[in-house]
């Protein structure tokens, strides 16, 4: 399949209208709808501004791909958009970005979609590709031109290794959707290693599947091993092997340090652990959270799709009233009971089991996988809750690594029982019984005292623990200390205990509501693309993601960090001392029908909070002098 055949004449703006990244995004997603592409505008977009929020698709030398894959597309299509200005996309470069592919794969697009879309963002790695973009005078002229650059590229890449060069990398690429950057990242990386004269092979963790699979006798003769990547990828064959682990973005950006790096061993040698110290970022020489955070993150976030699944069925059942799900209860509704048992019986039953099993697989791998699952599932139904499956996944994933350490000394010939039945067995067993003897019963005796704990809380204390929980959804806006609230909260739920909930959602409100409303009424102190920004603060801040401050709080944190936390401290105080409670984990705004007390009440403290962050970002910011974002440098030329 070509590319021609995804991007057409109705899906290229020549001359785009748009000022800024949000700008650029609606007016691509509006163009693919008008064009008959989508099934739904507005869900389309939120699936481009969730990969928006992970990493920015703006990958330097003028180019921003974003890129999304979800059932919202109904037709798999590329739209294209051009502004010879250029216009601030938050690239990694740092500048302005002027030719915009916005990919649209559809949830069941078959190979053949998935490997053209792939292809265009390789292209687009070619210099004189983007400057014959760039110069291009009509639509008959980009097609022409995409048309010509492919046809250039059709005969099969081979995989050419010079046996007398005993330097040998390899490398491996992957990213979230796997679409855009992991095929860009490759063909960055093996560009330049032909320029330095290196062997390298790579292999793409795509949404088609890996392709270019390393076999066990590459990795075996590999100098070292570059792992570009934004989500997991087979790490246990490096073990015994130099590893450097980077975002997928550095594959792109960085790839000359990344193979010279490579080429010096200059990496730590895997040990089959994932507390290896990874590279440092080019810009900021900070290094990525590693062992304890890592492991933790990874669990939380595969747990979150349960949760809000789950939790929002919850809310739902309880619109037909509280108690509506209840067969012995006046109010009972067969569609109340129907929302509550697949998404409290089954969604959110599985919440803790999951989040158990991903830990443990961060920690060890894939072996790792059950015995952490099997973990969870007996803290939750034996009652130690969160905190017991917390304790399930590190200890799942730390035995499945003391049992590697264990059958190193077995033949050969009994590797491939390892993963099948030696780890699972001994692994289940032993996390089984330290569990059922040595955890659930403290676990229990902990979460049982402190729900009692919580409910005899006096005003004053409900008043400073909304202080806490509100103030620490602000501190870093969707980090480590953001995330242990929340699932503080998530587990307060899980243990029947509404308040604590209620408070670190109105906290988390706060941060985009509160600058939403800051760059309404105090326009002279942020740029025009700020407050373009700060309209999409509304809805972000409304729908309880946080994250949408944290362009505002990068740019000035020492006003906007303090601002907001003071705000969401405020919302969450007002929320305990107003007694109200959430039975759902999510869901911002939406949620008032189910919030037990006065939903009225509850906004005035979500609103209170966002209006002490805008009046005090208000006065503490100076105005801006110059509308500094409105003109953009010329497209470089030849």
């Amino acid at each position: 399949m070509k590319i021609t055949e995804l991007l057409k004449k109705d899906t290229i703006i020549l001359d785009l209208q748009s000022s800024s990244k949000a700008d650029v995004i609606d007016e691509l997603v509006t163009k693919l709808n008008e064009a008959g592409r989508l099934e739904s505008r507005e869900g389309f977009k939120e699936a481009i501004l969730k990969r928006e929020s992970q990493s920015t698709t703006g990958i330097g030398e003028g180019i921003a791909i974003p890129h999304a894959k979800t059932n919202a597309v109904k037709t798999p299509a590329i739209a294209f958009g051009r502004s010879i200005s250029g216009i601030d996309y938050e690239s990694l470069d740092g500048q302005p970005a002027h030719l915009f592919f916005m990919i649209a794969a559809s949830e069941g697009a078959n190979n053949a979609h998935l490997e053209t879309l792939s292809r265009l963002s390789m292209l687009l790695m070619d210099t004189d590709f983007r400057k014959m973009l760039l110069a291009a005078e009509n639509i008959d002229d980009i097609v022409k031109i995409i048309d010509e650059k492919e046809s250039e590229g059709e005969e099969a890449e081979e995989e050419v290794i010079d046996e007398g060069n005993s330097e040998f990398v390899l490398a491996v690429t992957a990213c979230p959707t796997g679409i855009a950057h992991t095929y860009m990242a490759a063909d960055s990386l093996k560009a330049k290693a032909k320029e330095m004269n290196v062997n390298l092979k790579v292999e793409t963790n795509g949404s088609s599947g890996v392709k270019n699979k390393l076999t066990a006798d590459d990795i075996e003769r590999a100098t070292a091993i570059i792992v570009a990547a934004d989500k997991q990828v087979e790490m246990a064959r490096f073990k015994g092997k130099h590893v450097i682990q980077v975002p997928v973005a550095q594959g792109i950006r960085r790839p000359q340090e990344l193979i010279e790096q490579a080429l010096r061993q200059d990496a730590p040698i895997y040990q089959g652990e994932s507390n290896a110290q990874t590279d440092q970022s080019a810009e900021g020489g900070t290094k990525e959270r590693r062992g304890f955070y890592k492991h933790l993150m990874s669990g939380v976030s595969n747990m979150l799709p349960f949760v809000v699944g789950g939790g929002i069925l919850i809310a739902i059942s309880f619109l037909f009233g509280i108690h509506a799900s209840d067969p012995n209860d006046p109010s009972y509704n067969p569609i109340a009971a129907a929302f509550m048992k697949i998404g409290s019986t089954n969604a959110f039953a599985l919440m803790i089991p999951v989040l158990a099993g991903f830990i443990a697989m961060s920690i060890a791998d894939r072996p790792g996988f059950v015995a952490g699952m099997v973990g969870g599932l007996m803290a939750s139904t034996g009652g130690a809750g969160f905190l017991g499956g917390l304790i399930a996944g590190f200890l799942g994933g730390y035995i499945v690594l003391g049992l590697k350490r264990v059958f190193r000394g077995l033949p050969q010939s009994l590797d491939g029982i390892k993963p099948v039945l030696l780890y699972p067995l001994f692994g289940v067993l032993l996390t089984g019984l330290i569990m059922m003897y040595i955890v659930i019963e403290p676990m229990k005796f902990i979460n049982d005292a402190l729900t009692t704990w919580l409910a005899g809380l006096g005003t004053g204390n409900m008043l400073l623990l909304g202080i806490v929980l509100g103030g620490m959804m602000s501190i870093d806006m969707g980090g480590p200390i953001n995330k242990a609230a929340l699932t503080f909260g998530i587990a307060m739920i899980d243990a029947g205990n509404y308040a604590p909930h209620a408070a670190i959602m109105a906290g988390g409100m706060v941060p985009p509501l509160g600058m939403a409303l800051a760059t309404t009424f105090f326009r002279s102190k942020f740029t025009k693309d700020e407050r373009e920004s700060g309209k999409t603060c509304y809805i972000m801040g409304a729908s309880f993601i946080t994250e949408g401050a944290i362009p505002f709080a990068a740019a000035d944190p020492a006003r906007v960090i303090p601002a907001c936390v003071i705000g969401s401290a405020t919302a969450g105080a007002l929320s305990m001392v107003f007694k109200i409670a959430l039975p759902a984990p999510h869901g911002g705004l939406f949620l008032l029908p189910v919030v037990i007390g006065n939903p009225l009440l509850y906004l005035v403290a979500i609103l209170s909070g966002a209006i002490v962050t805008a009046l005090i970002v208000g006065l503490l910011k100076p105005k801006k002098q110059v509308e500094n974002n409105q003109q953009y440098p010329q497209a470089k030329s030849a």
